[in-house]
């Protein structure tokens, strides 16, 4: 992720949501010590073990076996989710076709519960009809990108308003101050 940088001819630092999710995790799940963090993806490894790390639990990952690009033939649970509350956490959705699948996939497997945690939700075309639709307890997102229509058209939809971080971001930089301090505490 920090090749981004390269295309900038002025400082840039990239912001983290997992503090936020923590936090997150921590006050709405309370019985998150039986959870179980899970990627959606192969991609996504590092970033479930990372918070499965900080908060003291497994993680599993879905490896998506595929046909032919583009079309997913099934997909392979590594990891025992059988009793644990399930909690897919992702970059990003947008049709919400993989999280859903993936969500119906720790069902069959045993979760108790499904929790989607995705940092920027997009939601477009039949993301709210399939979130509407799907098993999840919620799917949790950030505010990067304006949520209000959506959480209107779907009650399951709850955000996590990371814009105190940005501001600190921005006072810290202004100030001279590391922002590196935001990789791991919540400004609030």
């Amino acid at each position: 992720m920090k090749s981004f940088k390269g295309f900038f001819d002025i400082p840039v630092d990239n912001l983290y949501a997992e503090p936020a999710v923590l936090k997150w995790i921590k006050e709405n799940i309370p019985e998150w010590r039986n959870s179980i963090i899970v990627s959606p993806d192969a991609g996504g490894a590092k970033r479930v073990t990372s918070i499965a790390d900080r908060l003291n639990v497994e993680f599993a990952l879905i490896h998506k076996e595929r046909k032919k690009a583009n079309e997913v033939a099934s997909m392979v649970l590594v990891g025992d989710v059988k009793d644990k509350i399930a909690i897919l956490v992702d970059d990003m959705a947008d049709t919400c076709g993989t999280i859903v699948h993936a969500a119906d996939r720790l069902v069959e497997a045993g979760a108790t519960k499904v929790y989607a945690i995705l940092t920027h939700g997009i939601f477009s075309g039949p993301a709210i009809s399939r979130i509407n639709n799907a098993c999840f307890e919620a799917v949790v997102v950030t505010n990067t990108i304006p949520q209000d229509g959506h959480m209107r058209d779907c009650p399951k939809i709850q955000c996590i308003d990371v814009s105190i971080m940005f501001a600190e971001a921005v006072r810290r930089t202004h100030n001279g101050e590391s922002v590196s301090y935001l990789f791991s505490n919540v400004p609030y």
